[in-house]
C-alpha cells in the first residue's frame, strides 16, 4: 500500500514551486478538481468492469486515463495548453442532457464543478509531475481511499486558515457529537442546506453506515437520501470530492443558494426528517432574496433567514442540530417575531452554549448548538454550558475543541438534572422577555474583571490603533 501521507506530502511541495500556485486555498483547489477527476476515472474503470453499456459522461480525450494516465505522457507547454484551452472549457460546457437520471446527476455535477473551479498552475512540466504522483493512489481500493479520506479531512481543516474559508468549515468533534444525538438513520432523509465542505453529510454517513448498510441495495438508499446545498464554487468542489471518498458515488450536491428559493414552493415532497447544519452568519444575503420570504419575517442577516428555510424543510416529527450564533438568540423587531414562530413551530428542546474560540478564525463570536424535533411547541428549554478544558484559556489552530469533551454532555443527556453547568427555562418566562433565548446559567456568577492602569492604557491604545485602521479602509474605499 502506497503511503498516502508521504504523496500528500509530495504533491504540496510540487505545487509550491509552480508561480501560479498562491496560498492554502488556491493549492487546495487545484488539488481538489485534479483528485475529482482522478476519482471519477477510477470509479468509471470500476463500472466499465460490472456493466459493458457503461459509458462515462466524461468525454474520451477529458478522461484522467486520456491525458494523465501515462506517466511519460504529454508534459511542459503541451500540458498547459491542454488543461487551459481543452480539459477545463469541455467540462464546464459538458452535454447534461445524456441517458437515465443517474448519468445526468453525474454530468451535472462535473460541469458545476468545473464551472467554478480554476487551474492556477502555470508550468506544465510541475503539473505533469502532481498528475504522476496521484497517480500512486487507487481509489477503488478502499484502504487507500479510507486513509485518504482521513488525510483529506486534515486538508479541509487546514481550510480555517485559508483567507476567508473558515466558514466553511465546522470542527469534527462538533459535527460528530451532533449527529450521534439525532442519530439519522437509513431511509430517512437528511439534508444541510448549507454544506460547506460536506463536514455534517460525511458525518451523518457514518452514522448511517456503521448502523444499517448491509448491502449494495442499502448503500443506494443511503446516496439517495443525503442532500446538500453551497454557494460557494470551492467548497462545493470540496464537498462533492469528500462525499465521493466516503463512497456517495453520485453526490447529491446542488451549487446555489438555498435562500434564492421561494419559501411557499417547498412542499410536502421536499421535506426531510433531518436537519444537520452550520449556516452562515453575520453576512447578508443576495440582493432580494429576503423577499423569497412572508414580510413578517424579511431580513438580511442570512443566519435567521436559514432558520425559517430550515423549519420549513423539516417534516412533521423531523429532527434537526444546527450551530446559531448568540444573535440570533436575541434582538427584537423581526428577530423577536422569527424566534417566535421558531418556538411555537418546533419543540427546541435543547441548547447547548459554546466557548467563543470553538469556530476559528471567528475568536470573538459565541455561538450555539440547538437540537428541536418539528411539530409541536417549546415548554421548556435545558441549556448547558460547555466548558473548556482545565487550564486552557480557548481553542486553537493547534489546540482545538475534542470529542471527547463532550462525555459529560452524553452522559447528561439521557438523564437530565440541573447542575452547574445545566439549568432549564420555561416557554413562558422565556416569551416574558421577548422570546429571548440568550439565557446566562444562573449557577454562575459573573467575575468582576480588574486590570492594572497599564493594561488599561494599553487596551485604550489598541482600540485608538484600531478606530486609525478602520478610519484608514474608510478613506480607501471613498478613494
Amino acid at each position: 500500500m502506497p503511503n498516502i501521507s508521504g504523496i500528500i506530502k509530495s504533491l504540496q511541495n510540487i505545487m509550491w514551486k509552480d508561480p501560479g500556485v498562491s496560498g492554502d486555498a488556491q493549492r487546495l483547489e487545484q488539488l481538489g478538481w485534479m483528485i475529482t477527476l482522478k476519482i471519477l476515472d477510477d470509479k468509471d474503470a470500476e463500472m466499465e468492469l460490472l456493466n459493458d453499456d457503461y459509458v462515462s459522461v466524461i468525454p474520451e480525450k477529458l478522461r484522467w486515463r486520456a491525458w494523465a494516465g501515462d506517466s511519460e505522457g504529454i508534459t511542459g507547454d503541451a500540458m498547459k495548453e491542454f488543461v487551459d484551452g481543452e480539459l477545463f472549457p469541455g467540462l464546464q460546457n459538458l452535454d447534461v442532457s445524456s441517458g437515465n437520471d443517474g448519468v445526468n446527476r453525474r454530468a451535472v455535477l462535473v460541469r458545476d464543478i468545473f464551472a467554478g473551479t480554476n487551474n492556477y498552475m502555470k508550468n506544465g512540466t510541475i503539473i505533469r509531475q502532481v498528475v504522476n504522483k496521484l497517480n500512486e493512489i487507487d481509489f477503488n481500493a478502499s484502504e487507500d481511499r479510507h486513509t485518504f479520506g482521513d488525510i483529506y479531512e486534515s486538508l479541509l481543516r487546514d481550510l480555517q486558515s485559508a483567507g476567508n474559508y473558515g466558514e466553511f468549515y465546522t470542527p469534527r468533534a462538533v459535527t460528530e457529537i451532533m449527529t450521534e444525538i439525532i442519530n439519522p438513520r437509513l431511509g430517512e432523509k437528511v439534508l444541510d442546506p448549507a454544506c460547506g465542505t460536506g463536514g455534517f453529510l460525511t458525518s451523518a454517513i457514518e452514522n448511517i453506515r456503521t448502523q444499517d448498510v448491509h448491502s449494495v441495495e442499502d448503500l443506494k438508499t443511503l446516496e439517495e437520501t443525503i442532500r446538500g446545498q453551497e454557494l460557494k464554487p470551492l467548497p462545493f468542489m470540496l464537498c462533492v470530492t469528500n462525499l465521493i471518498l466516503h463512497d456517495i458515488e453520485v453526490p447529491n450536491i446542488i451549487n446555489g443558494d438555498s435562500l434564492n428559493r421561494e419559501y411557499t414552493s417547498i412542499g410536502a415532497k421536499d421535506k426531510v426528517d433531518v436537519i444537520l447544519a452550520n449556516p452562515p452568519f453575520g453576512a447578508s444575503v443576495s440582493d432580494g432574496v429576503e423577499t423569497n420570504y412572508p414580510a413578517q419575517f424579511r431580513t438580511t442577516e442570512s443566519a435567521d433567514l436559514f432558520l425559517l428555510l430550515m423549519i420549513r424543510y423539516l417534516r412533521d416529527g423531523g429532527r434537526a442540530a444546527i450551530v446559531l450564533p448568540d444573535g440570533s438568540l436575541t434582538g427584537d423587531g423581526v428577530k423577536q417575531r422569527i424566534r417566535e414562530e421558531f418556538l411555537k413551530q418546533c419543540n427546541v428542546h435543547t441548547i447547548v452554549r459554546l466557548p467563543n474560540s470553538v469556530f476559528q478564525p471567528y475568536a470573538s463570536v459565541a455561538t450555539n448548538l440547538l437540537f428541536f424535533t418539528k411539530g409541536e411547541p417549546t415548554r421548556e428549554i435545558w441549556y448547558w454550558e460547555h466548558k473548556l478544558p482545565e487550564g486552557q484559556k480557548s481553542y486553537s489552530k493547534t489546540k482545538p475543541i475534542q470529542k471527547s469533551e463532550f462525555a459529560s454532555l452524553k452522559e447528561w443527556w439521557g438523564k437530565r438534572s440541573e447542575n452547574e453547568q445545566a439549568w432549564r427555562v420555561s416557554v413562558e418566562k422565556i416569551a416574558e422577555s421577548g422570546w429571548n433565548l440568550d439565557i446566562k446559567n444562573p449557577f454562575v456568577k459573573e467575575e468582576e474583571v480588574t486590570h492594572t492602569t497599564a493594561e488599561l492604557l494599553d487596551m485604550l491604545s489598541a482600540s485608538f490603533r484600531k478606530s486609525d485602521e478602520l478610519i484608514e479602509e474608510l478613506k480607501k474605499g471613498l478613494v
